[in-house]
């Protein structure tokens, strides 16, 4: 098998060390470029932005990778022929193959199931009693309800498909690089950056078609020591998560308000149940307790989105 690499390489490195630096001292590849980041630009939407900077400028394509994933040798080939067959397609996004446990069938799903083209996953505890309290989204995955809280990428079947969608993971990203002539990730989100992807996602969405091609595979491995206390996770879930339902949907309906703040208070109670049914109680507890300072600061200073 032939390996398609990238015209160019783009490593953006925040940690204090030079250990990713020595170690790509010694990987000898076509068009790699490493920059060493300053405190002015650890912010994950900064960094972004300056990838793309100092991207050459025949690049057509930009794609994003996060430092927890592991390709498929025909990874980036899938992604091209994405944007060979549809030429609408203003991104493109990767699919990871490792997080939920698909079953081929034919049969109709039980109530606790879900199926596409031919598969069939378990919804999972939360979405299944959203299903039975009627909040469940019935869009496709990748497609945002009016009430936010759609079926993630995770729903989507590995069929090999090629699916449009208005959202993917920003860690298995990619866009034609003419869309940065209009949109940028934004300023509003600040250290961890929950949701920017979906926030720019959403944006892009109205330039042209996403795509996510299930057949451009990968394996994510979650790297917790980046991510912030679970106190400020909790907060970022609602505040954040408000955020990006209203750059969608900036003047929804008296149901979906509803409806978003009748999932918010669900999964903040499922989140508080945890405290009991986890052995990570603290985690659970801080978690919920962020949960619900974002809510109750959303009566009082509701972020500005932008329209």
């Amino acid at each position: 098998m032939i390996i398609r690499l990238p015209e160019e390489i783009v490593v953006k490195c925040a940690y204090p060390d030079d250990k990713t630096r020595d170690l790509l001292e010694n990987r000898k590849l076509p068009g790699l470029k490493y920059f060493k980041l300053g405190s002015e630009d650890l912010e994950l939407n900064r960094q972004l932005n300056f990838g793309i900077r100092e991207t050459a400028k025949e690049i057509e394509v930009v794609s994003f990778l996060d430092d927890d994933i592991i390709l498929e040798p025909d990874y980036f080939e899938k992604r091209i022929d994405t944007y060979k067959a549809h030429p609408n397609a203003i991104g493109v996004g990767g699919y990871i193959s490792n997080e939920v446990s698909w079953k081929k069938s034919d049969t109709v799903p039980d109530f606790d199931e879900f199926n596409m083209d031919g598969y069939i996953r378990k919804l999972g505890s939360r979405n299944l009693l959203r299903k039975k309290l009627g909040l469940l989204s019935d869009r496709p995955p990748g497609v945002m309800p009016e009430f936010s809280n759609g079926l993630s990428i995770g729903f989507l079947a590995p069929s090999g498909k090629i699916y449009p969608v208005e959202f993917f993971m920003g860690g298995v990203a990619s866009y034609r690089k003419e869309i940065f002539e209009k949109l940028a990730f934004s300023e509003y989100f600040k250290g961890y950056g929950l949701y920017e992807d979906m926030d720019f996602c959403l944006r892009a969405s109205r330039q042209g078609q996403l795509y996510v091609n299930t057949a451009a595979r990968v394996e994510h491995h979650h790297e917790q020591s980046g991510r912030p206390n679970k106190f400020k996770y909790g907060k970022m879930v609602i505040r954040n998560g408000w955020y990006v339902w209203r750059v969608k949907y900036p003047n929804p309906d008296l149901e979906a308000r509803f409806k978003w703040h009748a999932t918010a208070f669900l999964l903040t109670l499922v989140r508080l149940g945890n405290v009991i049914t986890t052995q990570k109680r603290r985690e659970a507890l801080s978690e919920s307790l962020g949960r619900i300072a974002g809510w109750w600061s959303l009566l009082l200073n509701k972020p500005e989105h932008e329209a």
